[in-house]
């Protein structure tokens, strides 16, 4: 197939680009040509998506037989890419399960759960999908919606709880204690970056995926605690961890505080029975040990642990 991808460099988008090339696939990605070079193999069209009728008319002229778009961010770049792409036999939109927002009324959340976004982030993806959906419903237009949740790999790197900061990796190297929020027992879902590849690649050609959105999780989840206790496992060191409420850390006003008072501080676990069904090819393969211990390798060679 030819397949187009709106963006292409970032964190999972990487992976798609390398498995789909693996599978044969002819790759033409479009972004500003400002990020990290495209491998060999997959082709680049330099451009900017909010250059609505640009963007459309070159999308329009290659013919996709599906498409990808990993930067739609709101209800008008999901417009445009309607018009960019109509006629593919199937659209991927990169969601989020941030368009669930914190307040649960069941675990783990499958996709019929009401939608509830507290950011600005998730209330702009979920008019996105909304745009996709009623596009589908009204033209047949084919969208497929994957709402992943924690994707690391090794252009995100590993977070921490509290705060968007990689010194804590730093932290356990020299055995200092790590903070974390509460008792640090919020349950979290990680996926490796390659996986989530599997999934995005796994939905094209299906005619039973077209029309439907996905959780892009694992099965199992892990407490923020026992994550942070699995880095020292990797890193063959041992520190204390320090539970300091929410309401202190957020009143202390913690540098980059924001991912965890809108996600890493609650319990999110998001069921993917739906992609497991209908995506066989699918498997959570790379353990989060092994992943985690991939990644900090990765940050080290490229000097990204602060020293704390």
């Amino acid at each position: 197939m030819k397949i187009g991808i709106v963006g292409g460099t970032g964190n999972i988008s990487q992976s798609i680009v390398r498995l789909l090339l693996e599978k044969g696939h002819e790759v033409v990605c479009f972004n500003r040509g400002e990020s990290a070079a495209l491998p060999e193999g997959a082709r680049l069209i330099t451009g900017d998506r909010h250059n609505r009728s640009v963007f459309e008319r070159l999308m329009q002229a290659e013919n996709f037989d599906a498409a990808i778009d990993m930067i739609c961010f709101n209800a008008e770049d999901a417009a445009s890419s309607v018009r960019a792409f109509r006629g593919v036999g199937w659209f991927v939109q990169t969601s989020t399960v941030c368009t669930y927002g914190i307040q649960y009324d069941y675990f783990p959340a499958d996709e019929r759960h009401p939608l509830r976004p507290i950011t600005d982030y998730g209330r702009d993806k979920a008019a996105a999908d909304d745009v996709y959906l009623e596009a589908y419903h009204r033209e047949k237009f084919p969208a497929i919606i994957l709402k992943p949740s924690t994707t690391y790999g090794p252009v995100q790197g590993m977070l921490r709880q509290v705060s968007w900061d990689f010194s804590w990796i730093d932290r356990i190297k020299k055995s200092k204690p790590i903070l974390v929020c509460g008792d640090g027992n919020a349950l979290h879902q990680h996926l490796h970056v390659d996986d989530a590849a599997q999934a995005f690649v796994g939905v094209i050609g299906k005619e039973n995926t077209v029309g439907k959105t996905y959780n892009l999780v694992n099965r199992g989840y892990i407490t923020w605690a026992d994550y942070h206790r699995l880095a020292m496992k990797i890193l063959d060191r041992e520190c204390e961890l320090v539970g300091v409420p929410f309401t202190d850390l957020k009143r202390l006003d913690v540098p980059d505080f924001d991912i965890c008072e809108e996600i890493f501080a609650h319990h999110v676990y998001y069921s993917p029975e739906q992609l497991f069904r209908d995506i066989t090819e699918f498997h959570h393969q790379i353990s989060l040990e092994s992943g985690m211990t991939q990644v900090i390798e990765h940050m080290e060679r490229e000097g990204r642990i602060q020293d704390s």
